[in-house]
């Protein structure tokens, strides 16, 4: 090496060593600051959640808070929210997400928790930190290319902060963005953010989500050949879902053009729906999630949470979509598992991951969630469902704009939504 091959190597080490620096200081930052908002909004759905548990009745107020929250949404110039498309969309273009966006989809999340929405809160969470992040890279004036960096940076804090996942919170916007490209570029600001905003929520007292299975068998040809046919159901469960979840919101718009009335008449179809399959549907469901892990067989419930979520969020009300997932997957692997004769528990957990691959057809994130949920238990039978749940779910997808960059069947470029 010469002199002059010299000098260039150095700087570019120099180079690498700076924007390393730069990154390490950015993701400590946000890592800090959006684990503090993810633990308050953890706190916060924690609490509406228990008031509403307590004072029942209270569903009964779903429509006017769905009014409340689409006069807040009015109120701040917002006619049409994308949701966590937006925060999705702004990582492969241009387009900015406000930083309005923040406490509107805290609060109004909140409100749909309070009265009885069938909701999660991890979407929101993804939501909430990509807002707060692109209004950091803003107020440092980061390039076009660092935005989207420092907006996944974001979503990990907030998501890692919350669920208390923080391997999963780190991969999944990486994987999230386009279906077959990994942003390996955000890998170091999405880890170190997502580490430090876990650490923080959890010395603030947010506690982690992790399960435990009673029973894990050992590895055998007929029970894999049986968690196979449970991936591919599950696989086919979750198309449903996305497709539902579509349909829905496209006949609310089609036939409720005033969003005043579309989320009030959802609000009330909610009440009667609640008030003839049961409460159990409302909120996030985790307590149902925790039964069918337990090995409690609930046979109608994965099909009456897809369609209170679906009135949920296609009318309007604010929350994610992951939670749900989770429900799905869950009571449906442990009823799918008592009729293939598969540990109602380990069904469950297989369900849960299975289906979460299939809406958001991200394997690596899925594979490394179920490690963290369940532990580093039956790891050959979660791979085998990963792979299956991913291939068989098709192009389907909670967020329309999530791009299939690569054919799940073919080594072949089709990039397509």
């Amino acid at each position: 090496m010469n002199s002059e091959e010299r000098k260039v190597f150095f700087d570019d080490e120099k180079r690498h060593l700076l924007i390393f620096i730069k990154w390490l200081i950015i993701a400590v930052f946000c890592g800090l600051l959006i684990g503090g908002v993810g633990a308050a909004f953890s706190y916060c759905l924690s609490y509406v959640t228990q008031t509403r548990l307590q004072y029942p009745k209270l569903v009964l107020f779903l429509p006017f808070g769905g009014l409340l929250i689409v006069w807040l949404y009015r109120m701040s110039g917002v006619r049409q929210s994308k949701g966590t498309n937006m925060v999705i969309s702004s990582v492969r273009s241009t387009e900015k997400v406000p930083m309005k966006m923040a406490p509107l989809i805290f609060i109004s999340t909140a409100l749909t928790h309070l009265f009885g929405g069938s909701a999660g809160r991890e979407g929101a969470a993804l939501q909430l930190g990509g807002s707060i992040a692109a209004q950091i890279g803003r107020f440092i004036k980061l390039d076009e290319k660092d935005m989207h960096i420092i907006t996944m940076c974001g979503m990990s804090a907030a998501f890692s902060a919350l669920f208390g996942t923080s391997i999963t919170a780190a991969i999944f916007p990486l994987e999230v963005i386009s279906v077959g490209i990994m942003y390996y570029s955000a890998l170091v600001p999405c880890a170190i953010a997502s580490l430090i905003a876990s650490a923080l929520a959890s010395s603030l007292g947010v506690k982690g989500e992790h399960f435990l299975i009673a029973q894990i068998p050992d590895l055998d040809l007929s029970l894999v050949c049986r968690v196979a046919l449970l991936a591919i159901l599950c696989a086919c469960a979750a198309r449903l879902f996305c497709h539902i979840l579509h349909f829905v919101n496209e006949l609310f718009r089609m036939y409720f053009r005033n969003q005043y009335v579309r989320i009030f008449c959802g609000g009330c179809m909610i009440i009667v729906l609640s008030v003839f399959c049961g409460s159990e549907y409302l909120g996030t469901g985790m307590d149902m999630i925790e039964k069918s892990i337990d090995g409690e067989v609930i046979w109608q419930a994965a099909l009456l949470k897809i369609i209170f979520t679906s009135v949920t969020l296609g009318c309007g009300f604010k929350g994610g979509e992951i939670v749900p997932s989770f429900f799905i997957g869950a009571t449906l692997g442990a009823c799918l598992g008592s009729l293939l004769n598969i540990p109602i528990g380990f069904a469950a957990a297989i369900g849960l991951m299975s289906v979460f691959c299939g809406v958001t057809n991200c394997p690596i994130t899925s594979l490394f969630l179920s490690f963290e949920l369940f532990g580093f238990v039956g790891t050959a039978y979660f791979l085998l469902a990963d792979t299956i749940a991913y291939m068989l779910s098709g192009y389907e997808s909670l967020y329309h704009e999530q791009k299939i960059m690569y054919s799940k069947f073919s080594p072949r470029f089709i990039d397509k939504k």
